[in-house]
């Protein structure tokens, strides 16, 4: 988690509340608008999810408290004159108390083009995390995550060897169909362990000197 602000100006207002802007920071799509007093704010940095005052229950209250869908927070910034916070966060499920992505009722999803390399990242972060967060009984992928990471990297591994397989052979369709085999597997591997993508593709930036 990161802050890019030193203070905020909690006396701007008279009940010492600042509007909270939540946004998917893979996304960018706004989840909701709450609101923060300095209490909320710091228990927020502190326990990484996100924490608001309940101007009607008149109470600190953490975003997933009762149902489980937290925000966990990435980044915190504040506007130029330090009376709203942004807040990016990844979302544990849905936001809204309705069951929709987004209390605007918008699908909190991005795609990548397909055919650019960025899909690799959507199809981390918008399809395997969702199998991952919300399983259901026919999905693969769901089933992976309920064997463990065992079996996760058993696949992996034998995922590669097909691939070196197919790589002394001619047929260069099968050659890619394994590669996306293993890259897929690949990918649930990373969300297993909790690492983007992006934390991998920045190691490589870091070698390529």
């Amino acid at each position: 988690m990161s802050d890019t602000f030193s203070t905020i100006d909690f006396d701007k207002s008279s009940d010492g509340l600042v509007p909270a802007i939540i946004q998917d920071v893979h996304t960018s799509k706004v989840l909701m608008l709450g609101y923060m007093n300095a209490e909320a704010l710091l228990e927020t940095k502190k326990n990484g999810t996100v924490t608001f005052f309940s101007r009607s229950k008149q109470r600190l209250w953490t975003k997933g408290e009762t149902s489980g869908n937290f925000l966990f927070v990435n980044e915190i910034a504040a506007d130029c004159d330090g009376d709203t916070i942004l807040i990016k966060a990844t979302p544990a499920g849905p936001t809204c108390h309705t069951g929709s992505d987004t209390c605007f009722g918008e699908k909190n999803s991005q795609p990548a083009p397909i055919g650019e390399a960025s899909f690799l990242n959507y199809l981390q972060k918008e399809v395997i995390r969702e199998r991952k967060l919300n399983p259901s009984e026919e999905s693969y992928t769901s089933s992976l995550f309920k064997r463990g990471i065992n079996k996760i990297a058993q696949k992996v591994g034998e995922e590669a060897v097909e691939v070196v397989i197919e790589a002394k052979d001619t047929d260069d369709t099968l050659f890619k169909n394994e590669v996306s085999d293993l890259l897929f597997h690949l990918l649930i591997l990373l969300e297993q362990k909790n690492i983007d993508l992006d934390e991998v593709i920045s190691v490589l930036r870091s070698r390529h000197k």
